[in-house]
């Protein structure tokens, strides 16, 4: 699928990832339906997609609504006729041992990342099964494949999100609706606002786990899915490491992945008082796409690149002489 012309429904569209897929598809000549909480945020995004040529609705709707989310796909067929893309950027997570996160918290972050995604991939569908056509993004995260501590519930839902997709796309098949696609995105750590406005329940500051990637980077992978639609791409060539070897030492992993979250993912020098972050409310402001994560951490990134071939080379070691 060309990208000019077409028509895409972003949601989580206010800031992070969202915000910079809806600019990066308007700066190819995409028209936009923009969806998130804070309608603000929203009207700047719009602002910003119309300095690049290309005209932009502003629908507001939190996507733990199903009706709301029902709403935003009717505004975007009465605007423009129908929808071509829909991309579920939309996340929350909240950080803390597994029985000191309220529960309100934990369903929270199911609502919006897991439910959101059924909200949105139920009204897209709907839409392209009727136009015999179109591409729905799921976004789910590294995290999703490889389980991280202090964050139960983000992962249980980016998991989710993988199956439903992968469940999507074969009701898809036995339909024989070929022109429908549904791909899966796995983000790495994203310089996005995220952990800046997550709940936190740890005691210590959430910091990005680096390496950390730019969510530009992610925006150019959704629009080549567009392009060219495939089933599940991770993005993060460190990641992408990490989850093939996950698949041939699990319990290695496991670890390893354990240990980076304590040491580089939670701050050991800065305290953090309890908080809900943004998982209820929205944060006033017009919203941004970078969190300040970024740069000047490539010596931490190369020390843990060479720590986890170092250790995948122990860990290979040790299984070849225990058989």
């Amino acid at each position: 699928m060309r990208i000019k012309d077409r028509v895409a429904v972003v949601t989580g569209a206010s800031s992070g990832i969202g915000r910079a897929t809806a600019l990066a598809l308007a700066g190819r000549g995409c028209a936009l339906v923009l969806t998130a909480r804070r309608a603000e945020a929203l009207q700047r995004v719009a602002e910003e997609c119309s300095e690049r040529g290309e005209q932009a609705l502003v629908v507001p709707a939190d996507v733990g609504d199903a009706e709301a989310v029902e709403r935003v796909a009717r505004h975007a067929r009465d605007r423009f006729g129908r929808i071509d893309v829909w991309v579920n950027a939309a996340a929350v997570t909240v950080f803390g041992p597994f029985q000191d996160i309220p529960l309100e918290d934990f369903r929270r972050v199911i609502e919006v990342n897991l439910m959101g995604c059924v909200h949105g991939s139920r009204a897209a569908l709907a839409v392209f099964r009727e136009q015999g056509r179109g591409v729905l993004v799921n976004m789910s995260s590294v995290a999703g494949a490889i389980a991280q501590p202090y964050t139960a519930a983000y992962g249980m839902s980016k998991s989710a999100v993988r199956a439903l997709s992968t469940s999507l796309r074969q009701e898809l098949w036995l339909d024989d609706a070929v022109g429908i696609d549904v791909c899966t995105v796995l983000p790495a750590a994203i310089d996005t606002p995220l952990f800046r406005d997550a709940a936190n329940y740890t005691g210590r500051e959430v910091r990005a786990m680096p390496p950390v990637y730019t969510p530009e980077r992610v925006a150019s992978t959704i629009l080549s899915l567009v392009r060219r639609p495939r089933r599940e791409v991770v993005v993060g060539p460190m990641s992408r490491s990490l989850v093939m070897q996950s698949k041939c030492t699990p319990g290695f992993v496991e670890k390893l992945m354990a240990f980076q979250v304590n040491r580089s993912h939670l701050s050991r020098k800065h305290p953090a008082p309890a908080t809900s972050g943004k998982l209820h409310e929205p944060l006033p402001g017009t919203g941004a796409i970078h969190g300040g994560w970024h740069g000047g951490r490539r010596t931490t990134m190369r020390r843990i690149a060479t720590g986890t071939l170092l250790l995948g080379a122990t860990a290979a070691a040790a299984r070849r002489f225990s058989r």
